[in-house]
């Protein structure tokens, strides 16, 4: 039920967002667009409300959602990056980047 209403929930707010530009992840605070990328078919990329699994998941996201990076910080071994949604911007959160990669446009 809970990956049912994630998947519900991202459905609605992406939209068209697999196909936006997006750069190296390297360059998050340059606040540009990252793929979420290397989730599991049965699993979601979770948005948390702060920097660690310590915090509430606010969502989950598949494989090709699309966010924009604010900024990111390391926090022992991962290092967790502020994002939004860029179909829905007001949707805000913090995701590992270790999911995150390059998208190029068109593709």
């Amino acid at each position: 039920m809970r990956r049912a209403i994630f998947a519900a929930l991202a459905a609605i707010m992406l939209g068209n967002a697999p196909g936006s530009p997006v750069v190296n992840p390297a360059h998050a605070e340059m606040a540009m667009y990252y793929e979420v990328t290397g989730v599991s078919d049965d699993d979601m990329l979770k948005m948390r409300a702060g920097a660690g699994t310590g915090y509430r998941v606010i969502a989950g996201f598949p494989n090709g959602t699309v966010f924009r990076v604010h900024s990111c910080e390391q926090t022992g071994s991962t290092r967790w990056c502020r994002v939004s949604l860029r179909q829905a911007r007001g949707l805000k959160g913090f995701v590992s980047w270790a999911y995150l990669k390059e998208h190029k446009s068109g593709s």
